[in-house]
C-alpha cells in the first residue's frame, strides 16, 4: 500500500475535544452499548440533554478522524 492511500484501520476516532460530559455520554452509548434513555436515567439527565451532548460529542469525533 503506498502512502497515499488509507483505509478505514487508519482514522481513529480523536477524542481529544469532548468536554467531560460529552466523553462519558460518547463511551456510556457507543462503547458500551447504553441507550440515550437508559443513561439519563442513570445520571439524572433529561434525554433530550444526554440526546445533545451525544450529537456533539459524535460530530466533533467526526471532525477529528484522520487528523495527525
Amino acid at each position: 500500500m503506498s502512502a497515499q492511500q488509507t483505509t478505514l484501520y487508519d482514522y481513529e476516532p480523536s477524542v481529544d475535544d469532548l468536554t467531560d460530559a460529552e466523553y462519558r455520554v460518547w463511551m456510556a452509548v457507543e462503547d458500551q452499548d447504553w441507550g440515550v434513555r437508559e443513561y439519563a436515567r442513570e445520571t439524572e439527565r433529561s434525554p433530550g440533554t444526554v440526546g445533545n451532548l451525544l450529537r456533539r460529542a459524535r460530530e466533533k469525533v467526526e471532525d477529528g478522524r484522520g487528523a495527525s
